[in-house]
């Protein structure tokens, strides 16, 4: 859930939005997100509702393993570079998506060539 704190964070900050002005465009209760940045999960509803409000895939989140801090998936960084993409407003969605799929399959295969080195 620190991922998705932190992607909500830079998207409002490029927004100009308060985090109670952000919790209302979200549709999600002030203290949700508040309880986010103290490690605690939302309810399924107001997940789905940040996720589509970033228009973010919600399994990069779920599968960030945000909560185990020995994880090396690259879904953290991913979560941010999105975030920057989407705030780009000369960048299409089909061009964006590209770019995504790119990164993500860089990041994979850097983490394949980890891997496989034992680091």
């Amino acid at each position: 859930m620190k991922t998705l704190h932190a992607a909500l964070d830079k998207a409002r900050e490029d927004a100009d939005l308060s985090w109670r002005a952000l919790a209302k465009e979200i549709g999600v209760n002030a203290s949700t997100i508040s309880r986010m940045q103290q490690g605690l999960k939302p309810d399924v509803n107001a997940f789905a509702a940040m996720t589509t409000w970033l228009r973010m895939d919600a399994e990069k989140f779920y599968l960030a393993g945000d909560d185990d801090p020995g994880t090396s998936d690259p879904a953290p960084l991913m979560s941010e570079l999105t975030v920057l993409l989407r705030a780009r407003p000369d960048l299409p969605d089909k061009n964006r998506s590209y770019l995504e799929d790119v990164i993500e399959a860089t990041l994979r295969r850097f983490e394949s060539e980890r891997t496989e080195d034992g680091l």
